[in-house]
């Protein structure tokens, strides 16, 4: 995925941060003067929205040098983005820039960690993150979960059909849901559903649906719903989720039960931001 934001993006973040500009700076500091600034972690994490940060600069007339490729992993105080230019122009900057960095540096060092936890028991599964984004920052959350080697999942509602159990309040049976999907939704999506018992599990995997989600059913749970589809020979082609319910604490666990795809909310609603510092010296 490439994810990237526009300039104009970035010049919506800054008007919201400058509005009429910034009168510190402008009472302050010479408009001649210029300056240097570096950006670094305060502690070991993986690189992430060091692109976006560059372009805050550029957009500010400065020159941004990015050290390092996003999806790094990156030890404390190592210079990650050098940049050079009018010294109001990199304050005006500064926390706009460290903003996107600490978010997404925190959303991929946790994806990073989740991704190691789950490969610990099982190699093969794959971490994926929800759209529990925080609104207008969706394309950079999910640019950081791919950095951290997380999966993006979907990134709107029409990537592909996703049955959950307030569409299943209102369609009769998940067969029914299935069969109608099937049958007005191009053939090019995928269709999941979310189920919380062996017998939905199986009602979907006879329906038809690629994707299956056990949703808030502990790992013992999914490992026994699977093991009675292998017996009904209904395992093969299908996808098989767990969402709900899984924390960093818990995700190897999760990854023993024998599903395909661990997602996880919180690694985009519940971020931890990384300590970033941007130092700034005159020239």
């Amino acid at each position: 995925m490439d994810g990237s934001i526009s300039a104009d993006k970035i010049r919506e973040f800054l008007r919201e941060d400058m509005g009429c500009g910034d009168i510190t700076s402008t009472a302050l500091i010479p408009e001649g003067q210029r300056a240097t600034a570096r950006l670094y972690y305060r502690e070991p994490g993986v690189a992430s929205g060091l692109e976006e940060a560059a372009l805050v600069f550029q957009v500010l007339g400065c020159e941004a040098r990015q050290l390092v490729p996003d999806g790094s992993r990156v030890e404390a105080r190592q210079v990650l983005l050098e940049v050079e230019g009018p010294a109001r122009a990199l304050l005006a900057g500064e926390r706009t820039a460290l903003n996107i960095v600490c978010r997404m540096a925190g959303i991929a060092s946790q994806t990073a960690e989740a991704v190691r936890r789950a490969a610990s028991t099982n190699p093969g599964v794959r971490v994926a993150a929800t759209r529990k984004t925080a609104p207008g920052l969706r394309d950079l959350d999910k640019k950081a979960v791919v950095h951290g080697g997380g999966d993006p999942h979907r990134f709107r509602l029409d990537d592909c059909v996703l049955i959950k159990d307030n569409h299943l309040e209102l369609v009769p049976s998940i067969t029914e849901a299935v069969e109608r999907a099937r049958r007005l939704v191009s053939f090019t999506k995928k269709i999941e559903v979310e189920v919380r018992t062996p017998a939905e599990a199986e009602e979907a995997a006879r329906a038809g649906a690629e994707i299956i989600m056990f949703d808030n059913m502990p790992p013992k749970a999914i490992k026994a719903a699977l093991k009675i589809l292998g017996e009904h020979g209904l395992r093969e082609g299908h996808v098989f989720e767990a969402s709900g319910g899984v924390t960093l604490d818990n995700v190897a666990d999760y990854a023993t039960s024998g599903v395909d795809v661990i997602s996880l909310g919180s690694l985009t609603h519940s971020v931890r931001s990384l300590d970033v510092k941007l130092e700034i010296e005159m020239i």
